[in-house]
């Protein structure tokens, strides 16, 4: 199918340290300079042995240029009415601690951008599916009223958060291999619910892939399809109400999940869903980067 070209494709650009300061304290990102802070929430323990000019080349830089990606699709999904960026998604991630493999809150710093420099843009809903609590931007957002948080999520692994899941506005705990059929009636039921209650100018979309069976951090039991039938759900939801969506495709530990991930945007293409006929002529957006770097759990 000829659907990924040099038009529909915008190339990320690395996220500068002014661009991180909206979010993240100066003191924060002093402590990346440190190898041992970096392997920590990276959970990379051979870091710790190197200088921290290879840490920042070789892991950070990767990471920036995702996390600038996100910012820049928030931009585009507002412009042309749909994003992704392949890549970013780094839930675990607050204003000043990192961990579960995020050194930035991307979809914190996305958010923010869009409140702070796009007019019209003044609520958000994030729709996290990742296998895991998204417990950085619950951090972020705890007592923001402009922010609604929908999360579903294995209920017996990483973070555990007790107190980031207070952000949470609907709260989807799931069990250990959880399977197609309960799940897609699950997205569908809460993804609905969630956006009926705010009405958001943006929908941030966290599509980890580390829900699928087999996965060694997710436990759940998700099959290809059912990813496939899950962002088919959520982009039809956004679709149907009018509301910008960008996608970041967080998570995901198993070599197949690629190739997933492309098989369902070209559904989503295929289902008149994202593309230039999605909703006018140009709207259309894939940010693309390089990712050689650890992802998001």
């Amino acid at each position: 199918e000829q659907f990924i070209t040099d038009e529909i494709i915008v190339e990320a650009r690395e996220a500068t340290e002014e661009d991180l300061l909206v979010v993240h304290s100066k003191r924060y990102l002093n402590k990346l300079k440190w190898s041992l802070v970096v392997a920590t929430i990276t959970e990379i323990p051979p870091l710790l042995f190197l200088p921290n000019f290879l840490v920042q080349r070789r892991v950070l830089r990767p990471l920036r240029t995702q996390t600038g990606g996100t910012i820049m699709a928030g931009k585009l999904a507002v412009d042309r009415g749909w994003a992704i960026n392949v890549g970013g998604g780094f839930h675990h991630c607050s204003s000043d601690r990192g961990g579960g493999f995020c050194a930035y809150a991307d979809i914190t710093l996305a958010i923010k951008f869009l409140f702070d420099k796009v007019e019209g843009i003044s609520k958000a809903t994030i729709i996290d599916l990742d296998a895991h609590q998204g417990n950085g931007h619950e951090r972020d957002f705890l007592d923001e009223k402009r922010v609604f948080i929908m999360d579903m999520y294995n209920r017996y692994i990483y973070p555990g958060d007790g107190f980031a899941k207070r952000a949470i506005k609907r709260k989807v705990e799931l069990d250990w291999g959880t399977e197609d059929s309960e799940y897609l009636q699950k997205v569908e039921l809460h993804s609905e619910g969630s956006l009926n209650e705010l009405h958001p100018d943006i929908i941030v979309y966290n599509a980890g892939t580390d829900i699928l069976d087999g996965d060694p951090l997710g436990g759940l039991c998700i099959s290809a399809q059912g990813i496939i039938k899950r962002d088919e759900i959520v982009f039809k939801a956004a679709r149907r109400r009018g509301i910008p969506i960008l996608m970041v495709t967080s998570g995901g530990y198993q070599k197949k999940t690629a190739r997933i991930i492309a098989d369902s945007i070209l559904n989503l293409h295929r289902q008149g869903l994202i593309g230039a006929e999605a909703v006018g002529e140009g709207s259309s957006a894939l940010v693309k980067h390089m990712r050689s770097g650890p992802g998001s759990a």
